[in-house]
């Protein structure tokens, strides 16, 4: 297993006037993202900056087993979000993430 960085952003069916817990199928897409978090595939994640981009880290065996899984995420047939890039991290400064982290 391997850590890799998920850069995704709001696609076309974004509605921008809408807070990201407003958007259509939030509690799916939450849901569908909180279930990742506790079997430790996802292990830490949110929006950046404005929100336009969001960045998760996930623990995987490669980039193909990652899109297999965000395939199931509500939002991506909807067209809320798109994966923009994965990319391997590895840590070479400071403590390793653990799906403990609060």
């Amino acid at each position: 297993m391997a850590l890799f960085a998920v850069f995704r952003e709001r696609a076309s069916a974004w509605d921008v006037s809408r807070p990201i817990d407003g958007q259509a199928a939030w509690p799916e897409h939450a849901a569908f993202m909180d279930a990742l978090a506790d079997e430790g595939f996802v292990v830490a994640g949110g929006p950046l900056g404005d929100g336009f981009d969001f960045l998760s880290i996930f623990e995987a065996d490669s980039e193909n087993a990652i899109r297999a899984r965000l395939a199931g995420d509500p939002w991506m047939p909807m067209n809320l979000l798109e994966i923009t890039r994965i990319e391997p991290w590895q840590i070479v400064l400071g403590e390793p993430l653990s799906a403990d982290m609060p």
